[in-house]
């Protein structure tokens, strides 16, 4: 077990040797507690997504939602930005464009890393630590918990290029603010500092800068020791509830309740209930 970097802290050296993949310093990684640590690693560039960055993030969160170790995932960023959004020097070369090159590109990239938060198995939280731009806002929309920095600010930056949201923007934004603010936010590309978008309900809870570590490790440790079958389902019971109907919402909860019975996480919290006591969970 490592413990994770911090985020706005100096990176941990990375692989050494001729072997070592140059990703591996851009996507630093620890698992810790049960925690993933997933933690963008290019300070200078703001955290400017890569192709190859946003690949290995959804590596990552495929192997959090396959490790029955891995029970919380945590997504941050070194230096002052969090991310400012996609780096298209670092994408594949492409050849001449024909229609419909834009569409696939967007489904395959921004829309696949966006929906690799969404569907992972356990609960994803995002420590802003500055600037969220773009994609790198849509990122942190994205994930279940969000932390902020005071220092941190978000940025629909799509308008200021002439370009509609994407990434998930017109999705997400609406679902969390409702479609007048979202809107709002759209049309102008304003910064929306930490405070005002914890005001809107864009982020759970601002705290100071120096201690959004520790707020994201003490979140992030409090639910690996939850039981993650049941916050698994429950993510993903919330996060179908927007496009169901009643019917179809109060049968996915009772589908999901008679899984989630059968777990010896929930076998132990009755028995803890009975016994009076805090229950152990294993995530099992």
């Amino acid at each position: 077990m490592t413990s994770s970097p911090s985020p706005a802290s100096t990176p941990p050296a990375g692989p050494a040797g001729p072997a070592a993949d140059p990703v591996d310093s851009l996507v630093l990684h620890a698992t810790d507690n049960g925690v993933s640590w997933i933690t963008l690693n290019r300070p200078d560039a703001l955290n400017a997504l890569t192709w190859d960055q946003r690949e290995r993030i959804i590596d990552r969160l495929a192997d959090a939602s396959a490790d029955p170790d891995v029970r919380a995932v945590v997504i941050t960023a070194t230096g002052k930005g969090f991310c400012a959004g996609a780096d298209l020097r670092g994408s594949p070369p492409a050849g001449e464009r024909v229609a419909g090159d834009v569409a696939r590109m967007i489904r395959r990239g921004a829309q696949r890393f966006i929906g690799a938060v969404l569907d992972c198995e356990k609960p994803v939280i995002a420590a802003v630590n500055g600037t969220a731009a773009g994609i790198g806002a849509h990122l942190a929309f994205a994930c279940d918990l969000v932390l902020a920095a005071e220092s941190a600010r978000f940025i629909e930056v799509f308008v200021r290029r002439g370009l509609v949201p994407d990434g998930g923007g017109a999705y997400l934004l609406p679902r969390l603010i409702g479609p007048q603010r979202a809107k709002e936010l759209m049309f102008f590309g304003d910064a929306v500092p930490a405070a005002e978008a914890e005001r809107w309900g864009l982020v759970n809870r601002v705290v100071a800068d120096g201690e959004l570590a520790k707020t994201a490790r003490e979140w992030a440790e409090r639910l690996a020791a939850g039981p993650t079958r049941a916050l698994t389902l429950t993510k993903q019971l919330v996060n179908a509830s927007f496009e169901s109907d009643r019917a179809t919402a109060f049968a996915a909860e009772a589908a999901a309740q008679e899984i989630t019975m059968t777990t010896a996480d929930a076998q132990e919290g009755v028995a803890a209930f009975v016994a009076r006591r805090s229950p152990s969970y294993r995530g099992r």
